[in-house]
């Protein structure tokens, strides 16, 4: 048979774990029609000599809803390996939405994504209202890569119950519409229903999201309605603001789990924050007793800490100080020039002994940013490079004999890129491979698209290969690319996506065993109306294919978008 395209003579890590072996792939239709030595006649061969042929990656934890509508590429997820994502997690979506809300769920995504209301409004034809009028207008964008979606907690609740959402307890009337309207979204393909109780997740006003307003009753009405068709998954932000709290968190959700045997998924985190908190190895016990008793759980997580990122181009701690808020509200030339000057500096210097003193609040990446206390500074690093080995501000600052903030002025001056990484959470890289290691938790919890200039997950997979695999030997590449791919598809219940085997679809990626990598994280003003965001490409990746189109050439955008919506199995 004639084909679409040849990858010849690859090294193919197909997904399952099992070992390597090289071969060629042909690809007809979208879908792989033969792995092995291939001699029919193809429209285009690639010759993958010296390279690794594995499934694309999938992650199925980002935010891209909002994204979706001006980006067509999808990053930086695309850059770094991904072709499939689950997008719309912890409650937080755009449908369904009245029209008259449009902008309140606008302002909740700014103020816990940190994507701006302007970019929004410049970017996002806004001509839905049902969560299947969503998806049917996601249908239609261009896309070079896949999307799955969930329909939200939040964006539910103040569609069914309006300004109510935000302060009271769902009435009898309330939960049959949301139970109705969740089932609705599992008719039409949506993955699963996803909720929040972080404390970190917050209105414009600083007061709860609606998601953590709404009762434990009101989640098990919702889950029941999931049961009752046998269908979708349930995504959930945890509350770990303390070690109780966590911890009645999790016995709560395990009586969701074993009344209602949906799959349930929510991150697994180890922190230094918070009163008491509770570590991964308690977390990952949970999720294995729940298993046990009946329940169907996994755990989601990192491939390193969750970080606040600074930067002159974006946030530095001492923003909210009023003599740096002098500096910071001028253009950059400006504000280099005024950092030079030896009487600002030493301004603001003594600036920062104002600061709010460190406590034992829980803060995610908007408040580290947005609300900073007073840096702890052996617990900021100064990126220089991907291989979680760079210096602490407090090293520095005692090498050149400089106080810390005179380091971060000379850092920034000499390198308008630089960064400053702050662990906020899975502080510990043996906490991460720790959660890593464990059999029920899925590499998968990038965030990408969300908190666009306080925090940059997307290198989850190429940080895998880079740092777990090739620097520290703890996984195979075997094993690392079955967590990203195979894993991820089963949890997801992706059954033609994930290996790479006859019959499945052709999502592919090309890369360098040993130059895959990502790249430094720069600030770019990208947006939709010049906003600025966080990007982070990678390097290594020669070609990555959707659906049997080559969407990506050594990190460059072919224009091809033959991606799709992944749906639940009761529309796919």
């Amino acid at each position: 048979m004639a084909l679409d395209l040849v990858i010849r003579g690859g090294t193919v890590v197909d997904g399952s774990g099992k070992k390597r072996f090289t071969a060629d792939v042909g690809i007809a239709d979208g879908r792989i029609v033969e792995v092995g030595r291939i001699k029919s006649v193809a429209a285009r061969i690639i010759d993958a000599d010296g390279l690794i042929v594995s499934p694309g990656f999938i992650d199925g934890h980002t935010h891209m809803d909002a994204q979706v509508a001006w980006d067509p590429l999808g990053t930086c997820s695309c850059w770094h390996g991904v072709t499939s994502v689950v997008m719309s997690n912890c409650g937080f979506a755009l449908a369904p939405c009245k029209p008259e809300d449009r902008d309140w769920y606008a302002r909740c995504l700014s103020a816990v994504e940190d994507i701006p209301t302007a970019a929004m409004a410049a970017g996002i034809d806004w001509t839905w209202e049902t969560f299947p009028e969503y998806l049917a207008t996601v249908e239609r964008l261009p896309k070079a890569i896949n999307y799955g979606m969930y329909i939200g907690h939040s964006a539910l609740r103040m569609y069914v119950m309006g300004r109510r959402a935000l302060s009271e307890k769902a009435t009898e009337d309330d939960m049959i519409r949301m139970a109705a309207a969740v089932q609705e979204a599992l008719r039409a393909g949506a993955m699963g229903f996803s909720s929040s109780r972080a404390s970190t997740h917050v209105t414009p006003d600083d007061t709860p999201v609606a998601s953590r307003i709404a009762e434990w009753e009101e989640i098990d009405r919702i889950i029941a309605a999931m049961a009752e068709l046998d269908a979708g998954i349930f995504q959930i932000g945890p509350d770990i603001a303390s070690g109780a709290a966590h911890r009645a968190f999790l016995a709560r959700l395990r009586q969701v789990a074993l009344a209602y045997k949906r799959p349930i998924m929510f991150g697994v985190l180890a922190t230094k924050q918070g009163d008491d908190p509770t570590g991964w190895a308690y977390q990952t016990k949970y999720i294995d007793d729940t298993v046990a008793a009946g329940g169907r759980m996994f755990g989601q997580g990192t491939t390193r800490s969750i970080n606040a990122i600074f930067s002159l181009k974006s946030y530095l701690p001492f923003d909210v100080l009023p003599a740096w808020r002098k500096v910071r509200d001028l253009p950059m030339d400006e504000q280099k020039r005024r950092l030079a000057d030896p009487a600002v500096r030493r301004e603001l210097v003594a600036a920062e002994e104002r600061m709010k003193p460190r406590d034992n609040v829980f803060q995610g990446g908007g408040a580290a940013t947005t609300d900073p206390r007073k840096p702890d500074y052996a617990n900021l690093f100064a990126m220089n490079g991907v291989d979680w080995d760079d210096p602490t501000v407090e090293q520095l600052a005692r090498a050149r004999g400089q106080h810390p903030v005179e380091v971060m002025i000379d850092l920034s001056l000499a390198n308008e890129n630089q960064v400053y990484v702050q662990p906020l959470v899975n502080e510990s890289p043996d906490d991460v491979l720790g959660i890593l290691k464990h059999d029920r938790t899925l590499a998968t919890f990038s965030d990408s698209g969300a908190h666009v200039a306080q925090e940059m997950g997307s290198s989850l997979q190429t940080h895998l290969l880079s740092y777990w695999v090739r620097k520290r030997g703890a996984f195979t590449l075997e094993q690392a690319v079955k967590k990203i791919t195979h894993d991820n598809a089963k949890a997801w219940d992706l059954d033609d996506r994930g290996l790479v085997r006859e019959g499945y679809r052709a999502d592919l990626v090309l890369f360098e065993e040993n130059g895959v990598r990502p790249c430094l994280p720069t600030v770019e003003t990208d947006l939709p109306g010049g906003a600025r965001r966080l990007v982070q490409k990678a390097e290594g990746i020669k070609a990555t294919l959707v659906n049997g189109a080559v969407a990506f050439e050594n990190g460059e955008a072919t224009g091809a978008y033959f991606g799709h919506v992944l749906k639940g199995k009761l529309a796919s």
